[in-house]
């Protein structure tokens, strides 16, 4: 199965008339809030709340999607099935034929705050989630972005927290230390 990400404007352009909230989500995330791209991606991640869900499928009426059923497996996702807590990713591509384009994930929401799927003591009011590129992408927050890399980091994760480091604000750093497991490595560079 192979990925050619779909670019951001494209991914803009798809969920332009969508009402939900919607985020890019993963390095790309924090390439916008960095304002630069620093290393490849294999894939676009994009972030919606779980009760929205379906307007994946609103924005791209005729492409395939698949839910990530754990352990591991992809599935077809029937057109108007609500996906229960364990499916937390959805691959989708203009058709069987095609690449895979977007990934996007679901995490929780509970009235108006956002609520990690990694530990839902963590939470965020879903206003401040995010942010907009000069470009008008939506994207997550630097620091909520690097909360979700910063469980079993990988050398991107690394990366993407060391390019990241600069261009977080005092507040942006508390949030962060504050999300962050008390042994984590990251701790000591907050």
């Amino acid at each position: 199965m192979s990925w050619e990400p779909a670019a951001l404007p494209e991914v803009a352009e798809l969920f332009s008339r969508v009402r939900a909230p919607w985020w890019i989500a993963g390095g790309y995330a924090i390439e916008l809030a960095v304002g630069r791209a620093f290393r490849e991606h294999a894939d676009v991640d994009v972030l919606l709340l779980r009760r929205d869900q379906l307007a994946i499928q609103e924005a791209l009426p005729s492409w395939e999607w698949w839910a990530a059923d754990p352990p591991g497996t992809l599935r077809p996702w029937s057109r108007g099935e609500v996906l229960g807590d364990a499916v937390d990713d959805v691959w989708c591509r203009p058709s069987a034929a095609a690449p895979w384009r977007i990934q996007f994930m679901l995490d929780k929401a509970e009235g108006d705050e956002w609520v990690s799927r990694r530990n839902p003591a963590v939470r965020r009011e879903i206003a401040s989630l995010g942010a907009v590129s000069a470009d008008g992408i939506p994207y997550l927050a630097p620091e909520v972005q690097l909360f979700a890399k910063a469980h079993g980091t990988r050398p991107k994760d690394e990366q993407d927290f060391a390019a990241a480091l600069p261009v977080l604000d005092a507040v942006q750093r508390r949030w962060l230390a504050e999300a962050l497991e008390k042994d984590h490595p990251w701790l000591d560079r907050l």
